[in-house]
């Protein structure tokens, strides 16, 4: 049949329009390689070089002896191991676990042996070694379900927004694939790997449909994060729905369950947070420094068995571990509407206000209170004769060092014990003060300007809800978006968000740039400006929708503009419950345990002082053969000083250990109040250790002189007697 003319024209108009859609729709498709294929690549960056060192261990140790898992443990870690993307077996991460424990006690073997040989038995450092040995097994055997753990940790904390992506994006284009693969692009690993690996999976025809590989993947979250599998089954319906209006409804509720998800999870995070933070405190920091006190006369009673590197392995090498990785268990269910963010990591803007001085003053300082800290070590090995110099003898002074001769041949002295003296304990003070002064200076001056203009991005985060309604609603009534801008910063001038707006508006009118660039550029965005990831990921919606008209970019924003309101709403709600944790934290922190232990390192010193004076004066009695007191001869092989803990050895491990205890409940405190904000952790604990290291040195000196005041009226009671 022949047509006319007309005819021809149109059938060939719109065959023109056909062929320009089809080209931006295929153009468009999620399924290229530039996204699917780039899954090996973010696998490789998103594990980092020492997770890849694990994977060769284990693939190692597998091949060396195969010790398979019972089937319930063998399910578990396959689980982790396709969560976490690790390449490896259940049976090697196990293999590993095993060859580890295996070293372990291999070692603690040969230094029984050794020591049986060369005639002292040594008895704790090989049963430490088998103990260690013992129990890591389970820990090493799991570390794949740790990582995977945490994986999934990071990834809810970006599922809020990952389903806020998809929904704004199906809101104008009604394509499962191009949403996810808009998702993917934006979100930020973890989850980005996540939807990448869904794409992956359809590419090397293991599903046959996005669809197919999208439910499989969600199988994985429904013991975890049920509400983003509903959410996700709501938008997956949203497809087969032909009424417009009834698919909108569809894809907001699916919002709308995540949101309401995520506020249940965490009001029920700060339920169950109380009791497992108080037994923290309880167990992890007061009793042990409660505890710590009696071991200069368990030393004494035990002839010497316990030495202060036995207390050093226990309370800086063992606890603090212990501690933080319960710690980190506990707040293992905490979930944000945002994941972490390393914007203020690569900004350049930010880069300028590092302060390049601050590890040189930080070794600075740390090298000059170390070495008169260590001043009595140093002193003893060049001169340790410098021992026998009297100081104020008789009175609080005491001996400056007070090494004690544990091997005395023909008058000379060929092995000390020590330093008892209460000058060098004096002295040791200045070692975990300038420790704690070297780690604060070095924080305090890497974020001291930063945090200043990580105060204002949360200040423009607080107000930015209602600056994005006002955009959404100037873009709605029919303004373009870029001379949006500038009508609402002047509206908002003064503010944080009208400096982020104007800066927007000059990029584009003054430097010609368009919007993606005068809000992402490199050099020029205002994203550097103001480093945020609700900033960022607003801004991404708003350039996508503005790709699909000025009614979608209001609709978007006012939406935006719903969501970022419903999650600091839920958020300052988190804050409010855990308000009365969060500041018992800080005060553990900053004031009572560095009190504590001050007061304690006061009563250990006078411990050690009563047991010196009465380790001299009954042995004195002894050798005269004094009527009354010659009976007293027995105390003499209890109360050997050179049997006790030097008080020197003895502040150092305390005061260390206190310089642990202020960093960690830092770091939880911070993953409570601020989902472990990098540039907050790195600020308070500057500012903490500060505070709280001075007060451990004024509070123990302070108890040191008051408490071997006490101590001194010791020779009242033996003269007496």
């Amino acid at each position: 049949m022949d047509l006319d003319e007309d005819t021809k024209k149109i059938l060939e108009s719109y065959g023109k329009k056909l062929d320009s859609t089809s080209e931006e729709v295929i153009r468009d498709l999620p399924t290229d390689e530039t996204f699917s294929r780039e899954y090996e690549i973010f696998r490789k960056e998103l594990l980092d070089k020492k997770t890849t060192i694990y994977e060769n261990l284990c693939n190692f140790s597998e091949g060396i002896i195969k010790i398979k898992p019972k089937p319930k443990d063998e399910e578990t870690l396959q689980k982790s191991i396709k969560s976490f993307h690790l390449e490896i077996t259940p049976i090697g991460a196990y293999s590993f676990a095993v060859i580890v424990a295996g070293i372990f006690i291999l070692i603690a073997t040969i230094i029984a042996l050794s020591s049986f040989f060369l005639g002292e038995v040594l008895i704790f450092t090989p049963l430490f070694l088998l103990t260690i040995g013992a129990l890591i097994i389970k820990p090493i055997s799991n570390l794949p379900n740790y990582l995977a753990n945490r994986h999934r940790l990071k990834a809810s904390n970006q599922m809020v927004l990952c389903i806020l992506y998809v929904v704004m994006y199906m809101r104008h284009t009604s394509n499962l694939e191009r949403a996810i693969k808009f998702a993917g692009e934006h979100i930020g690993n973890p989850l980005a790997l996540d939807l990448r690996k869904v794409f992956w999976d359809v590419e090397t025809d293991k599903y046959s449909t996005i669809r197919e590989s999208i439910d499989h993947y969600l199988e994985d979250w429904k013991d975890y994060n049920l509400e983003f599998v509903e959410a996700f089954h709501l938008i997956e319906s949203s497809l087969h729905e032909p009424n417009e209006g009834k698919r909108i409804t569809l894809l907001d509720k699916s919002l709308e369950v995540m949101l309401d998800g995520t506020y249940e999870r965490m009001l029920h995070f700060a339920h169950e947070l109380k009791s497992p933070i108080t037994m923290l405190h309880m167990l992890g920091v007061i009793l042990p420094i409660l505890g710590i006190v009696i071991f200069p006369l368990i030393a004494s009673f035990l002839s010497g068995a316990v030495k202060w590197w036995h207390l050093s392995l226990l309370y800086n090498f063992l606890l603090p571990p212990i501690i933080l990785i319960f710690g980190m268990n506990i707040l293992s269910k905490r979930i944000t509407g945002f994941g972490e963010t390393d914007l203020f990591e690569n900004n350049p803007e930010i880069k300028k206000y590092r302060n390049d001085t601050a590890l040189l003053s930080a070794l600075l300082i740390g090298f000059v209170f170390l070495l008169i800290g260590f001043m009595p070590i140093i002193l003893h090995l060049i001169t340790p004769e410098f021992d026998q110099v009297g100081f104020l003898e008789g009175s609080i002074g005491g001996k400056i060092l007070d090494y004690k001769c544990l091997d005395e041949v023909q008058g000379s002295c060929n092995s000390f014990v020590g330093p008892y003296g209460l000058w060098a304990l004096v002295l040791s003070l200045l070692i975990p003060l300038g420790l704690g002064l070297a780690i604060g200076t070095y924080y305090k001056l890497n974020t001291k300007n930063i945090i200043d203009i990580k105060k204002e991005t949360d200040k423009l985060e607080r107000e930015f809800t209602g600056s994005l309604f006002q955009l959404g609603n100037r873009v709605g009534s029919g303004i373009p978006v870029e001379l949006a801008f500038e009508r609402v910063s002047q509206n908002l001038e003064g503010t944080p968000t009208g400096s982020f707006f104007r800066i927007i508006s000059i990029n584009i009118r003054k430097l010609g740039m368009g919007l993606n660039d005068a809000i992402f550029n490199k050099e020029r965005g205002a994203i550097i400006y103001f480093p945020s990831k609700l900033i960022e990921s607003s801004m991404k919606v708003l350039i996508e929708s503005s790709k699909k008209g000025p009614e979608v970019v209001s609709k978007s924003l006012i939406s935006i503009s719903v969501y970022a309101d419903r999650i600091h709403k839920v958020g300052e709600r988190l804050k409010d419950l855990l308000a009365d944790i969060t500041s018992s934290m800080q005060a553990q922190s900053s004031f009572l345990a560095p009190m504590i232990a001050g007061i304690v390192i006061g009563v250990s010193s006078m411990v050690v002082s009563i047991i010196n004076k009465l380790g001299e004066q009954f042995k004195q009695a002894t050798l005269s053969d004094t009527e009354g007191v010659g009976n007293l001869g027995g105390l003499v092989q209890i109360l050997r000083i050179e049997d006790v803990v030097p008080s020197f050895h003895f502040q150092l491990v305390v005061g260390i250990y206190i310089l642990q205890i202020v960093i960690i409940l830092t770091i939880l405190r911070n993953a409570i109040e601020n989902n472990d904000d990098k540039i907050i952790r790195k600020f308070e604990i500057g500012k903490n250790l500060f505070f709280s290291m001075i007060l451990y040195f004024i509070v123990s000196l302070i108890g040191i002189f008051i408490f071997n005041i006490l101590a001194n009226g010791i020779n009242v009671i033996t003269s007496a007697t």
